[in-house]
């Protein structure tokens, strides 16, 4: 490839819950239409939405997922100014800051999507989670799923894999500028799961550079 997209991230679920073991109707999931779906990669609009997010500093993926998410885990069983106790949801997402590193990073943020009780008014973390909340405004998100567990040494891979698709498609040049993210990765497993497991590639996508191709929304979820 002559010029590598920007890609935008959705991180993993690193549940210790046994129940959690597949994207289901108990589990809650950010809203979205398909309006684009090739074989092997479909554009998504989200609407917009509120998720609580902790800051990563660490060349690993894995290893900031593990910590980010142990902190996000301890705000949802409790640790926060209200005492609240919030369901889990699907994905858990990790975003990666374009970087010098070897996954091309240089810091993650590990989400958690709340749920719809708490989207406008999330409790408060505690101090010392170094959590913040993050509102995702409405946007286009080329998606590409794969299989296994996402590890460092096969999401790079994967987030070229949907970069070139993207290239061969009307998309080619409608990755997005705007984002702060190089791309994201969405894990809807839990880590006890070892067959049947779900992860996928987000890389954030601009209809504006379309030009006259016409897309349709051809479902929701």
């Amino acid at each position: 490839m002559t010029k590598r997209p920007r890609l935008s991230m959705a991180l993993l679920a690193i549940v210790v819950l046994p129940n959690f073991i597949c994207v289901c109707n108990a589990i809650e999931s950010p809203q979205y239409s398909v309006v684009h779906s090739e074989s092997d990669f479909e554009i998504r609009l989200y609407r917009e939405n509120s998720w609580m997010s902790a800051p990563v500093k660490d060349i690993s993926f894995e290893k900031a997922t593990r910590n980010g998410f142990h902190r996000l885990f301890q705000y949802i069983q409790g640790a926060n100014l209200n005492f609240s106790r919030i369901a889990m949801t699907a994905p858990v997402l990790t975003s990666i800051v374009p970087g010098a590193g070897p996954l091309h990073s240089s810091a993650y943020f590990v989400r958690f999507y709340l749920p719809t009780k708490f989207q406008t008014t999330p409790p408060t973390p505690l101090p010392e989670l170094s959590l913040e909340p993050y509102t995702w405004d409405s946007h286009y998100v080329a998606v590409r799923k794969f299989s296994g567990f996402a590890r460092d040494t096969n999401i790079v891979q994967e987030a070229e894999k949907l970069a070139t698709s993207l290239s061969r498609s009307p998309w080619a040049n409608s990755t997005s500028e705007e984002s702060s993210y190089a791309y994201s990765i969405a894990q809807y497993s839990s880590p006890f799961r070892i067959i049947g497991r779900v992860n996928e590639v987000w890389v954030d996508v601009n209809p504006s550079g379309l030009g006259g191709y016409k897309y349709s929304e051809i479902g929701t979820s």
